[in-house]
């Protein structure tokens, strides 16, 4: 997956996937957003807020730009808010919206 090895198990009608598992990408530029937002839907998946998506099977993605991390540690927390304000306003990930948001 994605260049990864991965198992997984299904486990069956009983145990559905939902939310409380997700895989994280880490996205270098925004071509990469874009090809993931629309491949990872497709055959039947959803497209949630705040850069989530539902593939076909059921599983979550949360798809996000590379340096997320950054810009929710830095230290200022005027830039931390306004960075999640403008996430928090999203369905895909607007790269340059966040950019201008933590600038």
């Amino acid at each position: 997956m994605l260049g990864q090895h991965m198992t997984a198990f299904n486990g069956g009608p009983h145990f559905k996937l939902n939310e409380a598992f997700s895989l994280m990408v880490a996205c270098q530029d925004q071509a990469e957003i874009d090809h993931l937002w629309e491949q990872l839907p497709a055959g039947g998946g959803k497209l949630k807020s705040c850069g989530w998506v539902e593939d076909a099977w059921g599983l979550s993605w949360q798809i996000i730009p590379a340096d997320w991390y950054a810009m929710i540690r830095d230290p200022d927390a005027a830039r931390v808010q306004r960075v999640f304000q403008a996430i928090w306003q999203m369905e895909k990930i607007d790269l340059a919206a966040l950019q201008r948001a933590y600038a």
